[in-house]
């Protein structure tokens, strides 16, 4: 899952030089006059936004009330009115710890908008997108995740959203104050309350409300697979896709309990006297943030509880939840993971040997097993390995891989519509990262020039860049990601783990990392926060 640091570095770039194509960036948007710019009927309100590159975009539609007066509360939704809201600009992301968004707030229930055409006639699939960054940080203002090339590319109604993370979203004090109830599950609640926003109002903006894919990367998709065995969830959206992201377990009370008790210390709060919590200046909450996890070590987690209101039962386990079974989903990943995490100039990695690698490894495989086993292991299959290239593999198949693997069991096993991918496809703007954790998501979404983006604009990225958007435009459209342009891409099975490899030359793969797969599910996989 996307820690807090993981794309920052790759998301202060310079612009990469723009071509023509489905990569390409304009500097400068191409904005209709004001008196063309579009307004919007919905049944909440009244929305004008602007007239980009033959798209009609809205930013900064309110979706919920500002929460800083209801913090750690379930959210509300706006209060209807038929004034002209003006929907022109982004609105403020979550409080977060680090700078890399000037404008933050706790109010931040905000959505954005893409749309050909806002005619409710069109029927328009949508593909509503939920940020990374774990449960703590992360925004969908990076230009990474804007929808005009996507929306542009499938006819297609392109939804991004922000909401409430880290403390604000997942302190779990429900077993505090019952004022609290809902306080482990309000970020997750509040990406319910979007969808139930999208649900009323997208058709007026040309979308088809009965076909909704909500998308995520990392965390985003760790939301999604957790909101897939929400009731509160149920029927808001009707296909799914993860990339990079999964949630087998959720964190249970006792363990969130304990990493509320490490947090209130940290923010000098007594667990018998939280109204402190309601009225401190929300830097102070971001400063615990940094409060050391009595469970995993390192910065406390946040993430969905098991609360038994909200969270009734584990999202993948002991098996798929059977309330999302009938939904078509798309689970990925990439080939290289921890490149992404795990700089190749960072400690952990620099100065790599056969001697040092089993200790340098083991803290980053995040499960119990034999370091120095998983070495010999690897130099017996592999022998061609590098310790740096044995390093990122096994972690890559023991940290980031499971979680994926399992889930796509688990449906599988249900007899679901579930179709698995892997991206191949490696970085030429810095080759030491190949296929590193979130490079897809320019990929997706087309945006290979962005700030950001390191998957560069050549005809390879461009490529596969097309087989991507089509495949989850595919699934938005008819439930299927099969397309034209892609061989053909066979549902999962327990018996065949067909899986589709993007790259360079894309095509389908018969469990294309079976001995790694195997290696791992030697030992028990527990998620990371639960």
């Amino acid at each position: 899952m996307q820690g807090r640091d993981i794309k920052r570095g790759w998301q202060r770039r310079d612009l990469i030089g723009g071509v023509a194509g489905i990569g390409a960036v304009a500097a400068i948007p191409q904005l209709a006059k004001a008196s063309d710019d579009p307004t919007v009927d919905a049944p909440t309100g009244r929305y004008r936004g602007t007239r980009e590159s033959g798209l009609s975009v809205f930013r900064g539609i309110r979706y919920g009330q500002d929460t800083s007066g209801r913090r750690f509360q379930a959210p509300l939704a706006p209060a209807p009115t038929r004034d002209v809201q003006q929907a022109t600009r982004f609105a403020a992301s979550c409080p977060q710890a680090g700078d890399h968004y000037a404008d933050q707030s706790e109010d931040c229930l905000f959505l954005n908008i893409w749309t050909p055409g806002a005619d409710p006639r069109a029927k328009r699939p949508v593909l509503l997108y939920i940020h990374g960054g774990a449960y703590s940080s992360g925004s969908v203002v990076d230009p990474l995740n804007y929808g005009d090339r996507l929306a542009a590319h499938g006819d297609a109604v392109v939804v991004t959203v922000n909401h409430r993370l880290n403390a604000l979203g997942y302190l779990y004090l429900a077993r505090l104050d019952p004022r609290f109830a809902d306080s482990g599950n309000v970020g997750q609640l509040d990406l319910i309350l979007a969808l139930k926003w999208v649900r009323a109002n997208i058709a007026a903006f040309g979308g088809d409300p009965d076909r909704v894919l909500a998308f995520g990367q990392s965390g985003g998709g760790a939301k999604i697979a957790t909101m897939m065995g929400m009731p509160a969830a149920k029927g808001l959206f009707q296909r799914a896709a993860t990339m990079s992201g999964q949630q087998v377990t959720a964190s249970g009370p006792l363990n969130a309990s304990e990493r509320t008790s490490a947090y209130l210390d940290a923010v000098g709060v007594n667990r018998d006297h939280l109204s402190p919590l309601l009225s401190m200046p929300v830097e102070k909450l971001m400063s615990g943030l940094d409060a050391v996890d009595p469970v995993l070590g390192g910065h406390v987690y946040f993430g969905p509880v098991l609360d038994m209101k909200w969270l009734t039962r584990h999202p993948f386990w002991p098996d798929a939840n059977p309330q999302s079974n009938a939904m078509p989903m798309i689970l990925g990943n990439t080939h290289d993971e921890t490149r992404a995490f795990i700089p190749p100039g960072s400690e952990a990695v620099r100065g790599l040997t056969w001697d040092n690698l089993p200790q340098r490894m083991a803290p980053q495989l995040r499960i119990d097993i034999l370091p120095e086993w998983v070495v010999a292991q690897y130099r017996e299959h592999f022998p061609q390995m590098t310790p740096t290239e044995v390093f990122y593999a096994a972690t890559t198949a023991g940290r980031s891989w499971r979680g994926q693997v399992i889930e796509a069991e688990a449906r599988a096993r249900a007899d679901t519509p579930t179709w698995v991918y892997q991206l191949n496809f490696a970085s030429p703007v810095e080759p030491e990262r190949g296929a590193p954790h979130a490079l897809d998501i320019p990929l997706v979404f087309g945006t290979l020039d962005a700030a950001g983006s390191i998957t560069g604009t050549g005809a390879a990225a461009q490529r596969v860049s097309r087989q991507m958007m089509d495949a989850f435009l595919a699934c938005a459209r008819s439930g299927d990601p099969n397309h034209a342009g892609l061989g053909t891409w066979a549902r999962y099975s327990v018996q065949r783990r067909e899986t589709m490899v993007f790259d360079t030359r894309s095509g389908l793969a018969d469990d294309p990392r079976r001995w790694q797969r195997e290696l791992f599910a030697r030992v028990p996989y527990i998620q990371p926060g639960s």
